[in-house]
């Protein structure tokens, strides 16, 4: 939703590093804590390069001409930004290298910062993914003009990985290439001594909102060290119940395409022939896809809608059926026609029913009319409120 400038030279960069360095919230150390070994396989740290030093000052310009995006916040740090390359996994589960972006605010020495995990939403041009787009407008960029360190990953079809297929809507990799980034992250910032708090947020929108809810949920269920650091979980209009989520989509079909629609009701379409099947899965990825992407799509999910298939949506789409254990605020309008307003709803429901209770809350986008685009400013300055009361160190 959200092309990025090469860096200056190594002794602008190792000045940057050396204004990075800081402590833990937890007590004084008394010197610099271990370098974690570089694990082999998934989340191994395999390069990193400089990209551009930005100063709040550009970044506070790029936001006053910017009324779509970052709302209503005054940078407060320079931000310097990396391309990290790591490996995570794709569709098949085969290993992958993959990229994502880390920005880290320009503190005077001896500061920590708590992490933000920021999952962008969805893109169709490779351009456009955050390693590629480290400019001052860049989401990551402005947050971590505001204290944080974020990370952002690419996902797998973007950056480094591009020409493999984004696994859309695929539980297992879309969580791997968040988590797998945040051991890439932790091993890049201990070599490079850039200090953290012991803090990790994470946080995302609509397709990055979904990302966001399929990381925590791997990071409870695999019992991963960074799970001790995460304080809270703040998504906006995600497709979490992706079965809600492709009946909105195909009804926004039947709409635009009345004959064609007449074909898709639930438990039909198994029963037509191949080429009736091509042609509405033509009209649903049109749907998805713009005609200009230039990326890849793993559109294997619909597989299992098409055939009416609710198990196999539910046990490799799905995120919203869990019980979570820090705090996961959700935020949608109640007017977005691109991602249906019931499935956050459903997720709110669902994990109380497994005993979430007050830890999980639903906040509506207040802004009228609303609608999935336009509540994007208004997410961000909700995500910025429910994470300000928790971190330290800003």
């Amino acid at each position: 939703m959200l092309r990025a400038a090469r860096a200056a030279a190594c002794c602008a960069v190792a000045a940057a590093l050396a204004a990075c360095g800081g402590g833990k919230d937890d007590g004084p150390e008394t010197g610099p804590p271990p370098v974690p070994a570089n694990p082999e396989g998934r989340g191994s740290l395999k390069a990193s390069t400089p990209l551009a030093t930005i100063a709040a000052a550009d970044i506070a310009a790029a936001l006053a001409q910017d009324a779509t995006r970052v709302q209503g916040v005054a940078p407060r740090y320079d931000v310097a930004s990396w391309r990290i390359e790591y490996t995570t996994i794709d569709a098949n589960g085969s290993e992958v290298r993959a990229s994502g972006l880390i920005s880290v605010p320009q503190k005077p020495a001896g500061s920590a910062s708590p992490v933000l995990s920021y999952q962008h939403g969805t893109i169709f041009r490779d351009a456009e993914a955050p390693s590629n787009n480290a400019v001052p407008n860049e989401v990551a960029v402005v947050l971590a003009s505001l204290g944080y360190v974020v990370l952002a990953p690419d996902y797998v079809g973007f950056g480094t990985s591009r020409g493999t297929p984004h696994p859309y809507l695929l539980a297992t990799p879309t969580a791997a290439a968040v988590n797998d980034f945040l051991t890439a992250g932790q091993t890049w910032r201990a070599q490079n001594q850039v200090a953290d708090n012991g803090q990790l947020f994470l946080t995302g929108y609509s397709e990055g909102g979904y990302a966001t809810l399929a990381a925590h949920r791997e990071l409870q269920a695999s019992g991963s060290p960074h799970l001790a650091r995460l304080r809270m979980t703040v998504v906006g209009a995600g497709p979490y119940d992706v079965q809600a989520t492709l009946d909105g989509l195909i009804d926004a079909v039947k709409e635009k395409q009345p004959v064609l629609g007449a074909l898709i009701n639930p438990g039909f379409l198994r029963y037509l022939g191949g080429s009736a099947q091509r042609e509405v899965r033509r009209a649903v990825l049109r749907g998805l896809l713009p005609d200009d992407a230039d990326v890849a799509y793993d559109t294997r999910f619909l597989d299992s809608f098409f055939a009416d298939d609710t198990r196999a949506i539910l046990q490799h789409s799905s995120v919203y059926d869990w019980r979570p254990q820090v705090p996961v605020a959700l935020f949608h309008s109640r007017n977005d026609q691109t991602v249906p307003y019931a499935s956050s709803v459903r997720t709110l429901d669902a994990m109380r029913r497994q005993g979430a209770g007050d830890l999980v809350t639903l906040s509506d986008c207040r802004l009228a009319p609303g609608g999935h685009i336009p509540c994007v400013p208004p997410f961000v300055e909700f995500m910025l409120g429910r994470i300000g009361t928790l971190a330290q160190g800003l």
